[in-house]
Order: C-alpha cells, then structure tokens, then sequence
C-alpha cells in the first residue's frame, strides 16, 4: 500500500503550521479527518512521523525524510495539472522562475512587461536568490526554471542561452589606472579587490575572467565584501578599491550617480552566458526554452 496525496499534502500542512489544528484548517478539512490521514500514513511507513506534544508536534526523522520526499512528489503532481491545463498554450498559469541577484534588477524590468504583454494569462512567480540555491531548488521541483549565468555546474538540467554579458572593470573616478583604455590582469595585481561575498558566481566570473586570485585577509584585517552590486559601487566610488560589474548592471545605470569610471577587461573571455535552465525531462522544459527566446529578442 502506499501513501496518497492527500496524506502527503497533511504531512506538508502540519510541518508548515506546527498543530494539528491549523494544518487542517490550511486543507480545508476536520482536524479528526487530517489527524486520521497522519495516522494512516504513519501505519503506511510502520514508523511515527510526529511526536505530539502541548506545545505542538514537532516532525521525527523519518517525518523529515517522508517531508523531503512530499515536497517533489507533490510538485511533480502539480506540474503535471499545470502541464495538462496549458496544453498548446505555453506560458500561461503558474510558472516559478528564479533569478540570481546580480540579473534580476537589470534585467527584469525590461523583462516583465513584455512578458505580460505576450503571455496574458501568464501568472510569473519570482524567486531572486544565489545560484547554488536556485539550483537545489530546481532539482527538487519548487521552481519550475531558474535565469542564472555560467559557468556553473548544470548536472541533471538542461538550459538555453539568452546573451553574453562583459563583465567591466570598475575603478574610482580618480583612480590613476584610468588613464588605460582596458583593464588586463596585470595591471590590477596588487590593487585592492572589493568583491561580493562568497556564494554570489559574479565573483569567481569576475576572478576568472582576469586570472586573478580572491582578495585575503592581512594580519587583523578582513578582506573588503560586498553584499549586492550597488554596495559594491559605492564601496569603489568611496576609494576603497577596485571590483568588476557585469555591463547589464553598467547599461541600467548602476554608476550613473557615483564616482566610478568603468572600464572593459583585456581578458581573452571576460563574460559571462546568461541563460534559462530547467530540470531534465521536465513537461515546463519548451517554455523554459520559450522564456529565453523571448529574453534573446529584448531590446
């Protein structure tokens, strides 16, 4: 015998509410009704998957691994309504897409209303957080594509490219590496590098791009980092050193207002491939590819 959707969707409800009776309220059913399909299911696996408690019930360890389990299960489920629904009309209901921080304010606003003027009944859910993230969530079936750049490890995804994005030197105004037309990587060996944290791919594309190595603490000093792009410019335009910008970031304007003098890399390879990624086999997969026609085509 095994588990239905029902019963997993009760396991979801009662781990996001943490009682009995506001899980059943969240299923629109009795708390006896969903305290019955907990029971069934815990006899379905032969273990608990709650410990009841006053104070609530807390998940066991084979609660967590069933959780885990529902969460791709009843998303592949949901994908497969939503698959069934828009047959012949891509882009249209729900679509989970994920986008990395240093895309989604320079691109996005070009994006969206384009997006809404082609695919009306298109209902966009957005979700900006760091690639390895975005990723992990794909794989598990909670976004339906994800607009990251590479390199970055695809294993079990597929993607479609979008654009190369240069990536750009960024110096303070009165930098005396301005006087160069571009940026090679010996010049800004030995220049105190500003990049954004650990986690954001910008980063290790920037260091890439120029063959140079991350910025290290000397004696009781840290190395300067950033937590978003426009942090990261004004910590440049403050004299506090020198860092890299993707152009889409430098297009929208980013440094318009700040005292920063942009200028391109004399690398062999200094971008970065924007694309569109999806999980393999996934029914959302042409309108991932979809997605990222309609993003080439931007003006």
């Amino acid at each position: 015998m095994l588990p239905t959707l029902r019963q997993l969707q009760y396991l979801k409800f009662l781990a996001e509410h943490g009682a009995f009776g506001k899980a059943a309220d969240a299923a629109h059913v009795t708390q006896p009704t969903l305290s019955a399909g907990i029971q069934e299911l815990e006899k379905i696996l032969g273990a608990p998957v709650v410990d009841r408690a006053r104070s609530g019930v807390i998940l066991t360890a084979v609660g967590e691994a069933a959780l885990a389990r529902a969460h791709v299960i009843l998303n592949e489920a949901e994908e497969l309504v939503q698959s069934a629904r828009n047959a012949g009309q891509p882009l249209t209901g729900r679509f989970r897409l994920g986008v990395i921080p240093t895309i989604a304010p320079f691109l996005l606003p070009r994006a969206l209303p384009v997006l809404r003027a082609k695919f009306p009944s298109l209902k966009l859910y957005l979700r900006e957080d760091l690639t390895q993230r975005l990723i992990l969530a794909l794989r598990a079936g909670q976004l339906d594509a994800a607009l990251i750049a590479l390199p970055f490890d695809l294993t079990g995804l597929d993607h479609a490219h979008v654009s190369d994005d240069e990536l750009m030197a960024a110096l303070p105004a009165n930098h005396r590496l301005t006087a160069l037309s571009e940026m090679s990587a010996a010049a800004l060996e030995g220049e105190d590098l500003i990049l954004l944290e650990d986690g954001h791919c910008l980063r290790d594309h920037a260091l890439a791009a120029c063959g140079l190595r991350p910025p290290k603490a000397t004696g009781d000093e840290e190395a300067f980092a950033a937590t978003s792009l426009p942090t990261l410019v004004q910590m440049v335009g403050s004299g506090l050193g020198v860092s890299f910008l993707p152009a889409m970031s430098v297009t929208a304007g980013l440094v318009d207002s700040a005292p920063v003098t942009i200028r391109p890399l004399g690398s062999e390879h200094p971008s970065r491939e924007i694309v569109v990624a999806w999980r393999q086999g996934s029914s959302r997969g042409p309108e991932g590819r979809l997605l990222a026609q309609v993003l080439q085509a931007l003006p």
